[in-house]
């Protein structure tokens, strides 16, 4: 008997050195993690965001002000027009201008809209990595009806370019609100189909509640913002601590967490798109009348007719397309609450044709680095959960 004990005592294990990624499904493209595992316990992890070798920054100063619009897409693709507004924002703050009533309004909507285009791909594919296939069919089929009203609007389907320095590219078209007031039902009834499917799912819980876990304190040390932050318990949102686009008239809640856990981080983005959603419906409740662009000398492109029936309409298009933008000299710093949080530009002019220094500070990457800690202590297969629960868009970390 004593032999035999003896013969089934657990050998000593040596750790073991797991490579995962860049080339796999769970680390979404560049990211790779050394993960040391003694057993299937995550000891020690190395979180490696990749090399996409974007070179936004370098792009950007190569080119025109309005050039960089394109390039904002590219930063975080599921939710283009939020970069868009956030940049345009800090070259209004260099010209000291502010849009008009009607383009901020609209602002408001384009952009609220494409932070609940954002939230449902970063749902579907967290529900997708934890087994659950049907929500992320719901999840998917919803979004693309808003990215049919994003295509009716811009012309483009997923990179929307549609900003311009002081104001838009052009009105909204005249079915336009109707197609907003009857997509946003449809939105309700998914999110409301989801959380009966995955809130009190028992192998979504047991996969999510008390994993992934972040402090408040180690949050705020992270420089984390956005979701991630405010499922700890910390209500910062740049829309209500520094009001842009006439947030301040709008009213919605910050929905907050408490554990700072995977499964915080995923119901708060649900009640994010509700809440949304309500911002999008008072927002067309009171859009104004009016222009959607400011007239800025040697800054803004005429009107098309203008261009192509008057001589200085000719000249100014031509000038403005050849030499760039006259944007005065200074330096700025604006933020915006993007999808994952605060998305920064600080803009250097030296009264040039394009930005002298453009500098983004991306949510993602102060999220991203959270992750070692999050899942050290952890089982492996916790790593998936975890990571899709930050929604790192990898255009955005490796600029």
């Amino acid at each position: 008997m004593e032999r035999y004990e003896e013969r089934d005592l657990p050998l000593p294990s040596e750790p073991m050195l797991l490579n995962m990624g860049p080339s796999h499904p769970a680390m979404h493209g560049t990211t790779r993690c050394l993960v040391l595992l003694d057993g299937e316990i995550v000891r020690k992890a190395d979180v490696q965001i990749g090399f996409l070798h974007r070179g936004f920054e370098k792009e950007c100063e190569a080119g025109t002000w309005n050039q960089v619009f394109p390039y904002t897409d590219r930063l975080n693709y599921a939710s283009p027009i939020l970069n868009n507004i956030g940049y345009a924002l800090a070259v209004e703050k260099l010209l000291d201008v502010e849009a008009p009533p009607r383009a901020q309004a609209i602002r408001v909507i384009t952009g609220e809209l494409s932070r609940i285009m954002d939230h449902l791909v970063c749902i579907a594919a967290f529900s997708m990595e934890l087994g659950a296939f049907t929500p992320f069919l719901y999840l998917v089929k919803t979004r693309d009806w808003i990215y049919n009203i994003m295509e009716k609007l811009t012309g483009a389907r997923v990179t929307h370019a549609w900003m311009r320095i002081g104001g838009l590219k052009e009105d909204i078209p005249d079915d336009f609100e109707a197609m907003v007031r009857a997509v946003l039902p449809k939105v309700e009834v998914t999110i409301r189909d989801v959380e009966g499917l995955l809130l009190r799912n028992r192998i979504l819980m047991d996969r999510t509640v008390g994993i992934g876990v972040m402090t408040k304190e180690n949050a705020l040390s992270l420089g984390w913002t956005g979701p991630c932050l405010r499922s700890t318990g910390i209500p910062y949102d740049v829309r209500k601590a520094d009001p842009y686009c006439g947030y301040d008239l709008y009213d919605f809640d910050v929905p907050v967490g408490t554990s700072g856990d995977n499964y915080d981080r995923f119901v708060v983005r649900l009640e994010e798109m509700r809440q949304s959603s309500r911002i999008v419906s008072q927002a067309l409740d009171k859009l104004p009348g009016g222009p959607v662009r400011l007239e800025i000398p040697d800054v803004t492109l005429p009107d098309k007719h203008q261009v192509y029936t008057t001589i200085e309409g000719t000249i100014r298009h031509f000038m403005i397309i050849m030499n760039g933008e006259k944007i005065p000299p200074g330096e700025v710093y604006a933020c915006t609450e993007a999808t994952n949080g605060e998305l920064g530009f600080y803009l250097v002019s030296n009264g040039g044709k394009g930005p002298y220094k453009c500098r983004v500070r991306p949510p993602c990457f102060a999220n991203v680095s959270g992750l070692s800690e999050m899942v050290t202590g952890g089982f492996l297969a916790d790593i998936i959960p975890s990571f899709g629960s930050i929604n790192m868009i990898g255009g955005e970390c490796d600029r």
